[in-house]
């Protein structure tokens, strides 16, 4: 990967609806060896895919939970079942196994507390947990996905 990757890349970061017109122009290159070098980028899994972004709040769904979770089992059929249960919850929008005092922190998106006590009670339904602790956002100060290159 080069320097006119990683500026490819900031671009499609920033709005992967740029046409390869525009992208090839701004980069200096030809729009054939654009889209070759986005081609390539995608066929080695550094360009996973393209998303739009939706603003939470605008669809309903302004509250962020994060929930540290301890467990006591650590085996893998426990962890095969609690990461099946995670994944089947559409309000868990990251999930993370940690090093340190947490074992897993996930990260909710939800309507409202009484919501996230719903995804509570579905998680906990499912599988055994040693310790669930929430943490509600008052206010987002950063988000972004765009990684810097």
């Amino acid at each position: 990967m080069d320097d006119t990757d990683r500026a490819i890349l900031r671009l499609l970061q920033s709005d992967a609806s740029i046409s390869l017109e525009s992208m090839a122009d701004r980069v200096s290159i030809s729009v054939n060896t654009c889209w070759r070098r986005v081609k390539r980028l995608e066929e080695a899994g550094i360009l996973s895919r393209r998303v739009a972004l939706i603003d939470p709040e605008k669809v309903g769904l302004a509250q962020t939970v994060f929930v540290a979770i301890r467990t006591r089992d650590h085996s893998a059929t426990w962890l095969q079942r609690f990461a099946t249960a995670v994944q089947s919850i559409p309000e868990v929008i990251e999930f993370y196994r940690m090093a340190g005092d947490v074992d897993y922190l996930l990260k909710v998106q939800v309507r409202s507390v009484a919501d996230y006590d719903r995804v509570y009670k579905a998680l906990i339904a499912r599988v055994d947990l040693a310790d669930v602790s929430a943490t509600f956002a008052m206010e987002c100060l950063k988000n972004t996905t765009e990684l810097p290159l």
